[in-house]
């Protein structure tokens, strides 16, 4: 049965703080990266969020499930929505500009629309939905480009995060296919699971007791794991409980404008018309694909 949701002020309120969470992310991951790897960078990220998630979690008197399939599940849902995303955008914000990451992050729900009309029923693709993508499509092209025909070939970056948009597509797609847990708990156990498995990997290879890291890039480190990772996962699941899952996708058409900004004004980065011109595209084609097909 489908609920009818009023989002209050406050819902409005929480989606414009996730916005500014998740928009400012990709800046906060190129001060980042100054100092840290791209799997130190991923590492802290799910460690810090674990452990405030998992706090967060007994406070509220919730508990972690025993059963191993629910832990089968948080550990998919930790490398499609966590690991192997955070993993590809770091890696390629070596190479790329935050704000540009931003807008090439803006395709994941033209990705997610096409993946639901093979996984998911009664999401079938129409000739709006069709169109969109390929607007979109278009739009990523433009901002691909001048590594296409450029010299300086930072295209294997653009694609890592588009790949990165395409792994948060199949995790949406897998978290309405799969058994589904108390969303807090299952954001913890998810973060947890990911810690286990990234972290030793992370100590391992950059021996992080041996190296020093700036100011700037430990706060920046330190944020990313507190903000646009734990602290907006506990908003999110707020927010989609009390004015609904469509109401959250509004923010599809800001986090590109907030990322692509905030590289400009506070890092310094280049705004480029072309770059306007397929910001424009990519949120005009998940405008239309969110069109009614009337008769």
């Amino acid at each position: 049965m489908p609920h009818n949701y009023t989002p209050t002020v406050k819902d409005w309120l929480s989606l414009l703080l996730l916005i500014l969470l998740w928009g400012t992310s990709f800046m906060f991951t190129a001060v980042s990266l100054q100092s840290f790897t791209p799997v130190a960078i991923v590492s802290l990220r799910v460690l810090i969020a674990a452990v405030i998630l998992t706090l967060f979690m007994y406070t509220k008197g919730w508990r972690l499930p025993l059963e191993p399939l629910a832990w089968a599940v948080f550990l998919l849902l930790g490398v499609m929505g966590n690991l192997l995303p955070f993993l590809l955008i770091s890696t390629g914000q070596k190479d790329i500009s935050s704000g540009i990451t931003g807008l090439l992050m803006a395709f994941m729900p033209l990705a997610t629309m096409i993946l639901a009309h093979y996984f998911v029923l009664g999401e079938s693709l129409n000739r709006f939905k069709i169109f969109g993508f390929l607007l979109g499509i278009t739009g990523v092209v433009i901002v691909l480009w001048p590594s296409l025909v450029g010299a300086h070939s930072n295209l294997l970056s653009g694609l890592l995060i588009l790949l990165a948009t395409f792994s948060y597509a199949i995790n949406a797609i897998l978290v309405r296919r799969l058994p589904s847990y108390n969303p807090v708990v299952t954001a913890a156990g998810v973060m947890i699971i990911s810690s286990i498995v990234i972290v030793p990997f992370w100590l391992w290879q950059d021996l992080p007791w041996q190296q020093s890291y700036s100011l700037n890039a430990s706060l920046s480190m330190l944020w990313l794991g507190i903000g646009p990772t734990a602290f907006a996962t506990i908003l999110l699941f707020a927010v989609v409980g009390t004015a609904g899952p469509t109401f959250l996708s509004y923010i599809n058409y800001v986090i590109p404008l907030v990322a692509y900004f905030t590289g400009a004004l506070l890092l310094g980065e280049a705004i480029e018309w072309q770059s306007l011109g397929a910001m424009l595209l990519i949120i005009l084609g998940i405008a239309l694909t969110r069109k009614r097909v009337v008769g």
